[in-house]
């Protein structure tokens, strides 16, 4: 199986950018990763959060094969610890899912077509993020599933 991590625009801060690819440096240990940079879009203050959140989804889509497992990280998605996450990717693993992509949007969220095409969300926590700690969060998280699933000590009950 890979994962793609789709992000909307550049991630800012150095800071986050170090801890991100501390995680994604050590995920390559146990799975393939990829991240994707789709350009923030230019000039919207002409646009409406509406064409915002239609634009950005024409990207994503252009981005997502028919085959992928789309996953958005949505404040509205279902919440797992990370011991549920963790089985809940390992059970993609099992079942032969070959690429899960997972969508951190923009700043008003996705479009229609973006949660018709998804197949599943997941909420990182009820807590809102920035968009930009969102990839720093998530990329922990999946680095944390990654140990629990291969029975390594980096996660402790």
């Amino acid at each position: 199986m890979k994962i793609t991590l789709l992000l909307i625009g550049k991630t800012d801060d150095d800071y986050l950018k170090k801890g991100i690819n501390k995680y994604l440096e050590r995920l390559k240990h146990y799975i393939p990763v990829s991240v994707e940079v789709i350009p923030a879009l230019k000039n919207t203050r002409k646009l409406t959060k509406g064409q915002q959140k239609q634009k950005e989804g024409e990207q994503v889509l252009s981005k997502v094969s028919s085959g992928d497992h789309l996953i958005l990280l949505d404040e509205n998605g279902k919440e797992f610890s990370s011991e549920q996450f963790a089985k809940h990717i390992e059970k993609k693993m099992i079942t032969g899912t070959r690429c899960i992509v997972f969508v951190v949007g923009g700043p008003y969220g996705f479009s229609d077509e973006i949660y018709k095409r998804c197949n599943e969300k997941v909420s990182l926590s009820r807590m809102t993020f920035s968009h930009q700690m969102v990839r720093l969060v998530f990329t922990e998280q999946l680095y944390r599933a990654m140990t629990i699933i291969k029975g390594e000590p980096y996660h402790h009950q």
